[in-house]
């Protein structure tokens, strides 16, 4: 029998992960990361997890029929000695598998059955067909980053991952400790909208304030300000500038060697377009680098904006450990951190039902 030595916050803790694509298999590495024993159940056939599939890391895999006669109580008694469990299907699938919340609960108790769609179990839209940008543009996410002529989707960050994955994540962990203390169960809805809305929530918190125009690249946060904006180098490397408050502004003019006097007051929004053409024209003289070395040991919240291949060589992420390279492949380590249970990429593997259930009791 296979001999299981993890380390994080969450070990002890039993998930089972119904197999998907996207934002599910994200939480599911998350909690692995930190030390929860992640079973995933795939169809017969699938292909064996590689080093290249980042989000897949850490778990063991059953391959099981869900349409099978004996695969649902396999199934069930696997749910029974478990304290979460994840799946990321369209409304109803679980529950014509014979493995919904009644059936799961039923065996279980104390059962946390996490479940995560784009638009929620409930409402008109809960059993379309879409993806991240359609959810997040139905919250106002969308609406909101990009361009003046047009909204561009920030890679599926905010939906899929952070108003989806994460949240996920959080209301599992939120339920755990409800049914650890009361022995209770419980369902948790998780809508890639919902989550994308409540991302939102100090937008929108400055639109009732009035602090918030609803244009995009017209505020401070959105690129419209020219303290809070990416900048084109001379070698065609970009700056990421987050100069917002007055003495970080000032770091960034001096390390530009611009004159604060020949331009606008800071907060001048009619005028922050000579601003940014003052601020592009004066980086556009020197290489990134060249500009890096220029703000090392400032506080003017100025940046490289590294690619893919560069982030995890550069000696911050170094220094912390950011990045690791399990199977030779660079991807995210473990976060956040822990002082005394920090967490680690866990071994993978594939097993059978039988040995499952025998290790398990």
């Amino acid at each position: 029998m296979e001999t299981r030595e993890t380390t994080g916050p969450l070990t002890g803790v039993r998930v089972v992960e119904f197999a998907g694509i996207g934002p599910a298999p994200f939480c599911g590495m998350l909690l692995s990361d930190l030390g929860a024993e992640v079973v995933r159940i795939d169809r017969p056939g699938a292909r064996d997890v590689a080093p290249f599939d980042v989000t897949h890391r850490g778990r063991r895999t059953l391959h099981l029929d869900l349409k099978a006669t004996d695969a649902k109580a396999t199934c069930l008694a696997i749910i029974a000695r478990s304290d979460i469990l994840i799946e990321g299907f369209r409304p109803g699938v679980m529950e014509r598998l014979g493995l919904g919340p009644d059936e799961a609960l039923a065996a279980n108790p104390k059962l946390v059955f996490g479940r995560m769609t784009g638009w929620g179990q409930t409402g008109p839209f809960a059993h379309a067909a879409g993806h991240d940008m359609n959810y997040i543009a139905l919250s106002g996410a969308l609406h909101a980053v990009g361009t003046v002529e047009k909204p561009i989707p920030p890679l599926n960050l905010v939906g899929d991952f952070g108003g989806g994955a994460l949240y996920l994540a959080f209301g599992v962990l939120a339920a755990l400790t409800h049914a650890r203390a009361t022995g209770q169960g419980q369902v948790v809805d998780v809508a890639m909208t919902d989550g994308s809305a409540s991302l939102m929530a100090m937008m929108y918190g400055f639109k009732a304030m009035g602090m918030w125009r609803d244009e995009r690249r017209s505020n401070l946060l959105d690129g419209g300000a020219p303290f809070y904006d990416t900048y084109r180098c001379a070698d065609g490397g970009w700056l990421a500038v987050g100069a917002l408050e007055p003495q970080f502004y000032a770091a960034l003019l001096a390390g530009l060697e611009i004159d604060a006097s020949t331009l606008p007051s800071q907060m001048d929004r009619d005028r922050w377009g000579e601003i940014h053409t003052a601020i592009g024209a004066a980086v556009a003289t020197r290489s990134r680098d060249a500009w890096m070395e220029v703000f090392a040991g400032t506080d003017a919240c100025v940046a490289p904006v590294l690619t893919l291949a560069e982030a995890p060589h550069h000696p911050h992420n170094v220094a912390r450990g950011t990045f690791t390279s399990p199977g030779g492949v660079d991807q995210p380590a473990p976060a956040p951190r822990f002082s005394k249970t920090p967490g680690a990429v866990q071994p993978g593997s594939t097993l059978t039902a039988e040995a499952l259930l025998a290790e398990w009791g």
